[in-house]
């Protein structure tokens, strides 16, 4: 598919959150199309990421992402670390319209489409920064800390750690969590769950990895 057929992904997207047995509203279902519809056209110019075909963003971008979604179902304030094309951070957003989601890239083009998509879309819920995550400063700390291929996982902890609350955790999006990344880890830090993701129509190993502390305080 070379050019963009919202019926069609609109489908494909329904069949997915319908198997993936999330509660999207009619108007979520149009947010969602109407923001790979900007990344397909914004994606020509910026390129946002390698996937040029709609039909394949839909997969591999958009359902990938929402099939994380029931993982955040208790977060209420979470950033996105490299976010980029926003991927999983704005589909949370539209996803979760309570849940407050900070998104942060240092490539100003991404942010500035992230930007761009907030204000199409009407999401009152989103922040978009522009900078290193190691210097972002915030008053509320994040209780959900999220990345989606990002980085080494030792350094994704490290490079956000002063930005998580008390008892708080990451959830990291991964293919694969290769053990000696999670070896790598920082010492006061581990990795508590490796859950296996399901993804409609699409024939790839996904991974969520949560990871926290190594001593909570009870």
């Amino acid at each position: 598919m070379k050019y963009f057929d919202r019926p069609a992904l609109s489908a494909v997207l329904a069949d997915g959150v319908k198997e993936l047995g999330l509660d999207i509203s009619e108007q979520q279902h149009a947010q969602l199309l109407d923001y790979l519809a900007l990344l397909f056209k914004w994606n020509a110019v910026y390129n946002l990421t390698s996937v040029r075909d709609p039909m394949q963003m839909m997969t591999h971008h958009i359902l990938d992402s929402l099939a994380a979604v029931p993982a955040f179902a208790s977060a209420a304030n979470v950033l996105d670390v490299g976010a980029g094309g926003g991927l999983p951070g704005m589909v949370l957003a539209i996803a979760r319209p309570q849940m407050k989601v900070s998104m942060i890239d240092t490539v100003h083009k991404k942010t500035a489409f992230l930007t761009q998509v907030k204000a199409e879309l009407g999401l009152a819920n989103v922040t978009v920064y522009t900078m290193r995550v190691e210097q972002l400063q915030v008053s509320d700390k994040f209780d959900v800390i999220t990345s989606r291929a990002f980085a080494d996982l030792s350094d994704f902890v490290n490079w956000s750690g002063h930005l998580l609350a008390e008892g708080g955790e990451f959830i990291a999006l991964k293919g694969t969590a290769p053990p000696e990344e999670q070896e790598r880890l920082p010492k006061d830090w581990r990795v508590r769950l490796l859950q296996p993701l399901q993804v409609p129509r699409l024939q790839a190993e996904r991974h969520l990895v949560f990871i926290q502390k190594s001593r909570q305080t009870i």
